[in-house]
């Protein structure tokens, strides 16, 4: 993967990729808010995708991400609390539990970049039910749950 980053003015630069091209507009929205912006993209990319891959359905995803930040520099996260609320025809809660551990054991590139440095926790809404709360990533290194290939829109 290779990304350029131009200055254009001001504190605009534009970002350039293999595929597309996008103007960062700081501080409107800055480096770190679309660094966030991008991890829980990412895992909210398979949260669709994966049950999808089993015939099922999810109606209504939102992912809310709250992050803590050091005081000092470097102003690193020290933890980052997502919150899974979405809707779907899961055979059940476990299985679209499922779907969320594995996104962020296994599938989600970004999450699994920052796990080693940052403290990462989850809550799952599911049809309305709170089913996992302040759940944290089982393991520091990466999981192993496969739910098999991706075709998301992050899926190296």
């Amino acid at each position: 993967m290779k990304i350029s980053v131009a200055h254009k003015e001001d504190m605009k630069f534009e970002a350039t990729t293999a595929k597309s091209s996008f103007i960062i507009d700081c501080p409107t929205i800055s480096p770190i808010e679309y660094f966030l912006s991008g991890i829980i993209a990412c895992s909210a990319s398979d949260i669709q995708m994966l049950p999808k891959n089993q015939g099922k359905t999810v109606t209504g995803l939102v992912v809310d991400g709250e992050v803590v930040r050091n005081d000092d520099h470097p102003k690193k996260f020290n933890t980052l609390y997502l919150t899974y609320t979405f809707n779907s025809d899961a055979d059940s809660d476990d299985q679209a539990a499922r779907w969320v551990m594995a996104s962020v054991e296994t599938y989600c590139s970004t999450i699994n970049t920052i796990r080693d440095t940052t403290k990462i926790s989850y809550t799952i809404i599911h049809n309305g039910k709170v089913i996992r709360e302040n759940e944290e990533m089982i393991s520091g290194q990466g999981g192993n749950i496969d739910l098999g290939e991706l075709d998301a829109c992050c899926p190296s």
